[in-house]
């Protein structure tokens, strides 16, 4: 029996470019794109967290239409790629609310030396025998506030090129890290 994964998309504690913590505004593409991916992917839960209440109402009214409204209609795919998807305030409360006992796994596309790090391949392992709880950051990267609450780190994407290039889509990076910690 395949182990439960959740996803969480965090817009806060995050960084931005000059290392100060930040909220990121939620984008419409990161809910479709992202909820898709975790769809394809047997994602238990894809939260999405930001503490200021007008951006969860945002993600909630985007929900509506595809859920209930004239869009659950138009797109019944999108409908259902969209079930998994939970706004939420913070980690600790999407955290609780998921209730797995696993590992909370952290990705960044920079090395963190306060915490373990992972290649693909290990963390791979762990998640066939454990659930696991998949954090990504927005802006530039997770805050450490946010690291904290991660027991371990996976290794960065790396591409091929010679200049070492790794500021992906958030988008991209998700659907990276899940197939390749949940791919055939």
């Amino acid at each position: 029996m395949r182990k439960r994964l959740a996803v969480a998309l965090v817009h806060h504690p995050v960084l931005d470019r000059a290392q100060n913590v930040i909220a990121t505004n939620i984008t419409n593409f990161d809910i479709h794109d992202i909820a898709r991916a975790c769809r394809v992917y047997d994602v238990e839960t894809y939260y999405i967290v930001h503490p200021m209440e007008e951006q969860l109402m945002f993600v909630s009214r985007v929900l509506d239409h595809w859920r209930a409204g004239t869009g659950s209609r138009l797109n019944p795919m999108r409908k259902t790629a969209l079930t998994m998807v939970k706004p939420i305030a913070s980690i600790e409360a999407a955290l609780r609310d998921w209730g797995g006992d696993g590992p909370v796994i952290a990705t960044s596309a920079k090395e963190h030396s306060e915490l373990p790090q992972k290649t693909f391949s290990e963390a791979r392992e762990v998640l066939t025998q454990q659930d696991g709880f998949l954090v990504f950051g927005t802006g530039f990267g997770l805050a450490d506030q946010a690291l904290d609450q991660c027991d371990f780190c996976i290794e960065p994407i790396r591409g091929v090129g010679e200049e070492d290039y790794r500021h992906l889509s958030v988008r991209s990076a998700v659907s990276i890290c899940l197939d390749r910690l949940r791919g055939p």
